[in-house]
């Protein structure tokens, strides 16, 4: 019985240690932000293209500047991953998936910020869930060279009328407002989102 007990207080006493390194990693616990490294060997540039660019529409392109804490400073070497639903609002994949391509879909990629903190996704606007329960997104993940990954908001678009007021004035955005109005370039809607890291994070210095 005395063994029994001594066993159930190192469970414990683990998952309670668990949780508090998980709660005061930057940003806070987030299940599957590791994926910001699960780009394997590639070579990550500036700029990335996502599966069905090329066939999909309409396409998009999403770029922007990624600032330092101080919202001035161009932030370098900085990793954003990011995945979306296919245009029926489905994390689309193909069977043979595996990690996190299982639930992400193979609507993903990665970059890294060049000098002057910039980055460009090439891609197409997604579709709302099937329900229509929510606005159509892009979630957004962040891996600073020297802290954890954490997420910031989604992309969504103004022109979306399943955006409600509250979403739309949203207060302490992470990464800053990700509450989009899109462009015209050519055939390309742009849609800009700069971030600034650290902007409304947990436990972030």
């Amino acid at each position: 019985m005395r063994l029994y007990f001594i066993t159930l207080f190192i469970l414990n006493y683990g998952v309670a240690c668990a949780q508090s390194q998980s709660s005061n990693k930057v940003g806070g616990p987030c299940e599957g932000c590791e994926v910001a490294l699960d780009y394997g060997d590639r070579n990550l540039s500036p700029v990335d293209t996502l599966p069905g660019f090329d066939t999909l529409n309409p396409k998009m392109k999403i770029k922007g500047t990624v600032f330092e804490n101080d919202g001035k400073t161009p932030a370098k070497d900085v990793i954003i991953y990011i995945y979306q639903t296919n245009r029926k609002g489905v994390y689309e994949k193909t069977g043979d998936e595996t990690g996190f391509a299982s639930y992400h879909g193979i609507y993903r990629g990665w970059v890294k910020t060049n000098e002057q903190g910039r980055y460009t996704f090439y891609t197409f606007r997604p579709a709302p869930y099937p329900g229509r329960s929510e606005p159509a997104h892009v979630h957004f993940t962040i891996k600073e060279p020297d802290k954890n990954e954490y997420y910031i908001d989604a992309i969504q678009f103004e022109d979306d009328p399943l955006l409600t007021k509250r979403e739309r004035q949203k207060k302490n955005p992470r990464g800053g407002s990700g509450v989009i109005g899109l462009t015209k370039e050519g055939d390309l809607l742009i849609a800009e989102r700069d971030i600034i890291l650290g902007l409304n994070i947990p436990n972030y210095e």
